[in-house]
């Protein structure tokens, strides 16, 4: 490949990922996809809708990447969740910031975006304060504390830590053999389960969790086999073209919003690129924008007064540190991460779901109290 060829190829890549990200903004937008509003809806309501729409674009994520890890097309070592060393205190700990934070901040990164594209000034603050906190997380002050506590306790595997890495380790078997058993088991049970109870058989919750599912599994492709390039023309090495990372990538919304705030105020630094993240980041706002628009449905809000400020803001600095720490939110650990079936990423999720948990109870807390 010449530099010519890889240039072509990262400009074709990061269209392709703002095509992705909005996509994935007008969906939610569309079907109101959202976590922190599908654990709101349980302990609120009992209606479990949301939960399994959820549920349902982690299944078609699970069945999409182990069938390309079955197919030899990637696998779970090229990104950031399929190493050996598990940081499982940073995964639970982080987890639980977040899920906590994204409750005060009214949803997680991916809402955030949505929401600014429907015309949210609270979100549009969230964005920036949000942003703020995961760059300090990822590399000024408070990334010293992190790499020097919560990051340094970790679990050191003989093997990566993806489930089907595992099972070979134990069986003997081929990764590719035990993904495509892992895409049937894993991936095909919570689609079963999605299907089991009439609410999950609803035109929203299938538009929705499919849709979600399908551009989860449609970036790790855009990442992982069309932008992998076996030798660097410069370099010699083996790349995949335009991630913030040097890694394999899909869906992700704490760092990104970090790395578009990079973008923006060192735009005339000629060393800075914009990545696929950024690209995918503005995208979703560009959808959910469009999406709005096509429905009628944007509108102008703002801020209640000081405490909803506060409160926000609180949020949003939860979300920002808890993410980077956990290394993702409720898309790039509760979706892209947990499509490989890696160990951090299933503790990262629980973390997070424990923290949306202990959120909603303190936010009716708070509301009791003053009534």
């Amino acid at each position: 490949m010449t530099e010519a060829q890889l240039a072509s190829l990262t400009t074709q890549v990061l269209v392709a990922a703002f095509v992705v990200g909005a996509a994935f903004g007008a969906v939610a937008q569309r079907t109101h996809f959202c976590t922190m509003g599908a654990v709101s809806d349980i302990l609120s309501m009992g209606d479990w809708s949301r939960m399994r729409m959820w549920v349902l674009a982690i299944g078609i994520a699970v069945i999409g990447f182990n069938s390309m890890v079955a197919l030899g097309w990637v696998q779970a070592a090229d990104s950031i969740y399929g190493g050996p060393r598990v940081i499982w205190l940073s995964n639970l700990l982080g987890g639980a910031l977040f899920g906590f934070g994204m409750v005060l901040a009214s949803g997680c990164g991916s809402k955030t975006l949505v929401r600014i594209g429907g015309g949210s000034l609270k979100s549009a603050t969230v964005f920036a304060v949000l942003g703020l906190s995961a760059y300090a997380t990822m590399r000024g002050v408070v990334a010293v504390g992190r790499v020097g506590t919560v990051d340094a306790v970790a679990w050191s595997l003989p093997m990566n830590q993806d489930l089907p890495s595992m099972l070979a380790h134990v069986t003997g078997w081929s990764v590719e053999r035990t993904a495509a058993l892992a895409a049937v088991l894993v991936g095909g049970g919570a689609v079963a389960w999605v299907l089991s109870r009439p609410e999950g058989r609803s035109a929203e919750v299938w538009i929705g969790g499919t849709s979600i599912g399908l551009l989860v599994v449609a970036a790790w492709w855009l990442s992982g086999v069309w932008g992998q390039v076996d030798e660097h023309p410069v370099t010699l090495e083996r790349i995949f073209v335009a991630t913030s990372t040097r890694n394999m990538e899909s869906l992700t919304f704490v760092a990104p919003i970090a790395y578009v705030l990079d973008w923006l105020i060192l735009f005339s630094d000629s060393s800075r690129r914009v990545s696929m993240a950024v690209m995918s980041v503005l995208g979703v706002i560009a959808g959910s924008w469009l999406q709005a628009l096509a429905t009628r449905s944007f509108r102008w809000e703002g801020f209640a007064g000081t405490e909803d400020t506060a409160k926000h803001l609180v949020g949003a600095t939860l979300m920002g540190v808890g993410g980077v720490t956990a290394l993702g939110c409720t898309v790039g650990q509760g979706l892209s991460g947990i499509s490989t079936l890696s160990v951090g990423s299933a503790l990262a999720l629980a973390g997070i779901l424990g923290g949306a948990v202990a959120g909603v109870r303190y936010q009716a807390w708070r509301l009791e109290r003053m009534l």
